[in-house]
C-alpha cells in the first residue's frame, strides 16, 4: 500500500523537543512510513505566530535545519524530494519520500524573496494562513470576512511562478475564491473536510469542493475529530468520503491526516498505522481499488507532478 499524505506537524514537533523522527510516540515516525510500500509525507514548518517569542523567519529556519538534519541522520529510511519523479525515485530505492512545506505565509514574513528561498530549499506547498490574519489574507478563525490583499494575490502568483502548490487550508472563504480566479494550477486544501458533513469554517462547502474539482485540485482528510464529526469513527471519516464522491469528486479526494497536529482522532485512528484500516472499510463498502488508490496516494501524487514537476 502506498500513501501520499498532505500534512504533518512532525517537524514542529522535533523542533521543540529535540527528539528523532525515526520513532516516536506521536502519530508518525519515519519507521511507521517505512512499513508501508511507499509514504510520501509534506512536513509542515509551523508556529502559532501570536504565541512565539522569536520571529517567524527564526523559528522557520530552525525548523528547516531540524528538516535537514533528520534527512541526513535517516537517510537509510527517507529521501527529501521536490518533484514527483523524485517520489517515485524514493520509493523505488524502498525509502519514503519527505517534502518540505509551510504552514502559515507568517513564517516568511510574507515576503517574496523569502517565499523563493524557501523554495530553494525545497519547499513545495505553501499554506497561505494559519488561524491568524496575516500580511496575504484572513483566515477562516480570525478575519473570515478577508480575501487576500493585494500582496497575497501577487503571493499567489509568484508561487505559480515558482512552481508551488498553493495550499488553502485555514483561509478564509473569500480567501479560497480569490485564489481559485488567481490560481493557474491545480490548489490543495491540504487537510480540510466537508462543511457539510461536518459544520466546521476549517471545512469546505459543497460549492468550495466542487470549485475545487473544476480546478484540478484535491483536498486531504484531516484525522481531527472536531473537523471530523460527534464522537466521530473510522465511518465518520468514510462519510466525508461518500459525501465528497457524490458532488462528483473521485479524483479529488485524498489524505491529508494533520498527524502530530491534533489532540484527538475519530476512534480506531491512533497514527499513521491505521490508515490501512481507512482503505480497508472503503474496499469493504465496494470502493474500487482504484479509486482508495486515488484517495491513498494518486490523486495527490498527481497535483504535485502537475505543479511541482
Amino acid at each position: 500500500m502506498k500513501v501520499f499524505d498532505g500534512h504533518c506537524d512532525t517537524i514542529s514537533m522535533a523542533t521543540r523537543s529535540g527528539d528523532s523522527i525515526r520513532r516516536t510516540k506521536g502519530h508518525l515516525d519515519l519507521e511507521r512510513m517505512g512499513q508501508y510500500e511507499g509514504w510520501a509525507q509534506l512536513f509542515a514548518c509551523f508556529a502559532p505566530m501570536k504565541y512565539v517569542k522569536e520571529p517567524m523567519w527564526q523559528v522557520f529556519q530552525s525548523e528547516v535545519a531540524t528538516f535537514q538534519k533528520e534527512m541526513a541522520a535517516n537517510s537509510d529510511l527517507v529521501s527529501q524530494c521536490r518533484t514527483a519523479a523524485e517520489v517515485e525515485a524514493a520509493w523505488a530505492a524502498g525509502k519514503s519520500a519527505a517534502i518540505l512545506s509551510v504552514e502559515g505565509a507568517e513564517l516568511l514574513e510574507c515576503d517574496m524573496d523569502k517565499l523563493k528561498i524557501a523554495y530553494d530549499l525545497g519547499a513545495r506547498a505553501v499554506g497561505l494562513t494559519w488561524n491568524f490574519t496575516n500580511a496575504v489574507s484572513g483566515t477562516n478563525a480570525e478575519g473570515a470576512d478577508q480575501g487576500l490583499t493585494d500582496h497575497g494575490k501577487a503571493f499567489v502568483k509568484r508561487m505559480g511562478e515558482l512552481g508551488m502548490m498553493v495550499d488553502v487550508s485555514h483561509l478564509s472563504d473569500p480567501g479560497f475564491w480569490d485564489v481559485l480566479e488567481i490560481s493557474k494550477k491545480p490548489i490543495i486544501a491540504s487537510h480540510s473536510n466537508s462543511r457539510t458533513i461536518c459544520n466546521h469554517t476549517r471545512n469546505l462547502t459543497d460549492e468550495m469542493f466542487q470549485a475545487l474539482v473544476k480546478n484540478g485540485g484535491t483536498t486531504g482528510l484531516n484525522m481531527c475529530a472536531d473537523f471530523v464529526g460527534e464522537d466521530p469513527t473510522i465511518d465518520t471519516v468514510v462519510a466525508h468520503v461518500e459525501h465528497f464522491f457524490a458532488l462528483g469528486g473521485e479524483g479529488h479526494v485524498a489524505m491529508g491526516g494533520d498527524w502530530d497536529g491534533i489532540q484527538a482522532a475519530p476512534k480506531g485512528i491512533d497514527g499513521i498505522q491505521d490508515v490501512e484500516k481507512l482503505a480497508n472499510r472503503l474496499l469493504q463498502m465496494n470502493y474500487s481499488q482504484q479509486a482508495v488508490d486515488g484517495i491513498l496516494y494518486k490523486n495527490f501524487l498527481r497535483v504535485f507532478r502537475d505543479v511541482c514537476g
